[in-house]
């Protein structure tokens, strides 16, 4: 039976696309551009579709709330970080990946050579809290702010800061933090930042070839004591 293309519209035809997606990144994670991490976390996503769609679909456990269940199963398995949009444009912008891996995996076929440009639009950068020197920070898709992924064609961001009362005018005085693939996370500070310091962070998106966007506004909290602070 022919994997359907993502993404399938019927939700009997994404149970079988994810099924076939999920057993081969798991067995191989590293030929499609993936992590161990980023396999076993699409793995939760997909068995609690599957496991959702099943008590939907049964006539003895169908239900409006089961139902309901499920949607959002579904929305959690597209959209959620290390989700089905996530992973599939990682795998699609990977230099490695061929057109047979593409057919194997039910992702669409490019007619011809597609180079991924360099990201247009700067993330929208959110700081959610801080504890510590630990700051708990969210990436949002500007162009499709409802969106919990990426953008289409992006690989990950990189994320920096600067300790300081105001926004620095020279590229030099911001200090690299982390590259993430995830679009929420938390940056962790070196421990030379003194406590009560104003640290700004700002990140810009990157592709395959390490292309980048514009970088993001950037926004600031203040290191805290230990006592968790809402942003």
């Amino acid at each position: 039976m022919p994997v359907p293309i993502f993404p399938p519209r019927k939700d009997a035809d994404l149970v079988t696309w994810s099924t076939n997606f999920d057993t081969l990144i798991t067995s191989s994670a590293a030929t499609y551009g993936l992590d161990a991490a980023q396999a076993s976390g699409y793995n939760v996503l997909h068995n609690a579709f599957v496991s959702a769609y099943n008590i939907a679909t049964n006539p003895n456990t169908n239900s409006k709330a089961n139902v309901n269940a499920k949607n959002v199963a579904r929305e959690s398995l597209l959209n959620d970080a290390n989700g089905a949009w996530e992973l599939v444009d990682i795998v699609q912008a990977f230099p490695g990946t061929t057109d047979t891996m593409r057919g194997q995996l039910g992702i669409r076929i490019p007619d011809g050579p597609t180079p991924v440009a360099a990201p247009s639009t700067a993330p929208d950068l959110s700081i959610l809290s801080t504890f510590g020197k630990t700051i708990k920070v969210r990436l949002r898709d500007q162009l499709n702010p409802d969106s919990r992924g990426k953008p289409a064609g992006v690989q990950g961001a990189t994320i920096v800061y600067h300790v300081g009362d105001t926004v620095p005018s020279d590229p030099a005085e911001w200090s690299f933090a982390m590259n993430v693939s995830k679009t929420v996370f938390d940056v962790e500070l070196p421990a030379s930042v003194p406590a009560a310091s104003k640290v700004w962070l700002t990140a810009f998106w990157f592709n395959a070839r390490k292309e980048s966007s514009p970088a993001a506004s950037p926004e600031y909290t203040v290191i805290s004591d230990g006592v968790a602070q809402a942003a």
